[in-house]
């Protein structure tokens, strides 16, 4: 199983290698322009003068980052202690589930980024507005999925839990709670998707310091290579911090693998 995941691990590689060199290739030789589809080389030589003189000038890639994440997490955790207390008390009552049903439907449907010129004339420019749009868009993901974690608790675990005399409160604590965990981790993941999604289009707006406005001003510059490094880094950010949820959840229920294969 080891020298098999080497062996994958491996030809991935391989691929990659040889799709930059193909690009390399591409350019030198012409057939690629390279304003449109910098090289790796000039896209490593974009990324050592954003670390060290930074871009715009003064502004590192390492603020950038900060910057990002900051507001990323504010709106994103902001959303997450909303959306969960809220969701298992709809889930909780199939009566106000159907009422509250068209109204999260819909809400849930509207483009984040489409409310960003009435939260400006709301809040205006700064920070406040950000955080707001990303909350937004993660709050709506997240009640979702709180919701269907409740809601699609097996009965089987519930009738076991009733035929041990729990009830209440003590059974939505000691069974659907834990049963509804794991697909709640998994819908905190979807959340944090939509808030890096989101998050570009808002620090396009009042702000030069944030991975989208780096993107932004790349492309006010023709800066191609820088364009795509913000890509890039947004793109390994989401990565490692989903996976680390992922992690996380490994370690705090280990019980969710046997949920799921359950249902499989």
């Amino acid at each position: 199983m080891r020298g098999r995941l080497v062996l994958q691990y491996a030809m991935s590689a391989a691929v990659i290698i040889g799709a930059i060199g193909m690009w390399e290739l591409g350019v030198k030789t012409g057939y690629l322009k390279a304003y449109q589809f910098p090289p790796a080389s000039r896209i490593a030589e974009g990324f050592v003068e954003i670390a060290t003189t930074g871009f715009p000038t003064g502004i590192t890639i390492w603020s950038h980052v900060l910057t990002t994440v900051t507001r990323i997490l504010q709106g994103y955790l902001a959303a997450i202690a909303l959306a969960v207390p809220v969701g298992l008390v709809i889930g909780a009552f199939p009566l106000l589930n159907k009422a509250l049903e068209p109204l999260i439907v819909f809400c849930r449907s509207i483009a984040t980024l489409s409310l960003l010129p009435l939260v400006i004339v709301w809040f205006g420019a700064g920070e406040l507005t950000k955080v707001i749009l990303i909350a937004y868009g993660c709050f709506w993901v997240m009640l979702s999925n709180v919701i269907a974690a409740v809601v699609y608790v097996d009965p089987v675990l519930i009738r076991a839990g009733r035929s041990f005399g729990l009830k209440g409160v003590a059974l939505y604590r000691e069974i659907v709670l834990p049963a509804a965990l794991p697909r709640m981790f998994a819908g905190a993941r979807m959340a944090l998707g939509v808030g890096f999604m989101v998050i570009v289009g808002a620090e396009m707006i009042g702000t030069i310091e944030g991975l989208g406005a780096l993107i932004m001003e790349a492309r006010t510059f023709y800066r191609s290579e820088i364009t795509i490094i913000g890509m890039l880094v947004i793109g390994v950010l989401g990565f490692v911090i989903s996976t680390g949820l992922a992690a996380l959840e490994r370690m705090l229920l280990p019980w969710g693998s046997t949920l799921e294969g359950a249902r499989a």
